[in-house]
């Protein structure tokens, strides 16, 4: 584990046996918390990690997950019954899909396909009295003097929140700002379907500049060394992506969404000299621009189009 800011330390999930692709956080505290569990692939890498670092069965207090998605919140079962004494945390938007994950699993299995089980797994149901559905400002009690703030964060994902440490300034931002894998270092937004939308992304951004962390980290992948210039730079790449797509559609289909992965491919893929074929390929299956094309289509095709003024 590495240590990101004061009792806060960063683990890695292993998402699908793949290194630094998506990160875990262990919070400390007379009530600990695991803020993302990663998948179901990666639950015995946490649990690993968990116990080097002293952890116990019955010591962990919270699991808390930024969102739904299958490589934050596809172990979230999975660790409850490992940590019988562990409350788990959710936005109130996705506490249902916890509790019944069948409808979140059939989708995702539609989207993945082959990949499902090989990288992300499935989910196990979480007993509904362990599930804590929280709304905009939930703050979660570490014992101490510490709580952890929950900062509604939708765009991504409408059931998205931040989880913002109010002892150190620390902010975990889930997929609200992108994916910056360690390896590539090129900060690339996360648009995919049903639930992009570009203003609540943008407004989601400035709500975190708001509150001017001290250290903003992202679960893909780690801290980043300039928060609030890295938001700026979020915001921008989102218009930036929104208007290649916007582009594309008007010059062909609506709804090419093969088009428009074409275009941000042509538009985007630059990436540093060096970088080895492997890490490229992990970028892809992460954060490919097929499935961001299919969340932007979706977006455009419901909405008016939009400028960065």
């Amino acid at each position: 584990m590495d240590v990101i800011a004061p009792g806060i330390r960063q683990l890695d999930t292993l998402l699908g046996g793949m290194d630094r692709m998506t990160a875990g956080f262990l919070i400390d505290g007379a009530q600990p918390a695991l803020v993302e569990t990663g998948s179901q692939t990666s639950v015995a890498a946490v649990r690993e990690a968990l116990t080097a670092a002293g952890v116990g069965p019955r010591d962990l207090r919270w699991i808390i997950v930024t969102h739904i998605h299958l490589d934050h919140a596809g172990g979230v079962g999975d660790m409850a019954v490992a940590f019988p004494n562990a409350t788990v945390v959710v936005h109130e938007r996705g506490a249902r899909h916890l509790v019944d994950p069948s409808r979140l699993v059939d989708s995702a299995a539609r989207v993945y396909g082959p990949y499902l089980d090989s990288l992300y797994g499935r989910m196990l149901p979480t007993p509904a009295d362990r599930v804590v559905a929280a709304a905009d400002g939930h703050r979660v009690d570490l014992g101490g003097g510490r709580f952890l703030t929950m900062v509604d964060s939708p765009g991504h994902a409408k059931h998205h929140h931040a989880v913002f440490d109010e002892q150190t300034g620390t902010l975990l931002v889930g997929d609200a700002v992108g994916v910056q894998l360690p390896d590539i270092g090129v900060l690339r937004p996360a648009t995919p379907p049903p639930d992009f939308d570009l203003e609540q992304s943008v407004s989601s951004l400035r709500r975190f500049a708001a509150l001017r962390p001290e250290v903003m980290v992202l679960t893909h992948y780690g801290p980043v060394e300039q928060p609030l210039e890295t938001l700026a730079e979020a915001e921008e790449m989102l218009y930036q992506w929104v208007d290649v797509a916007d582009r594309t559609m008007r010059g062909g289909a609506h709804d090419d969404i093969e088009g428009v992965a074409a275009a941000l491919a042509d538009a985007f893929a630059e990436l540093p000299d060096g970088v080895p074929d492997a890490v490229r390929e992990k970028f892809e299956v992460l954060n490919g621009f097929h499935s961001n094309a299919a969340g932007l289509v979706r977006y455009l095709s419901t909405r008016q189009p939009v400028s960065a003024e």
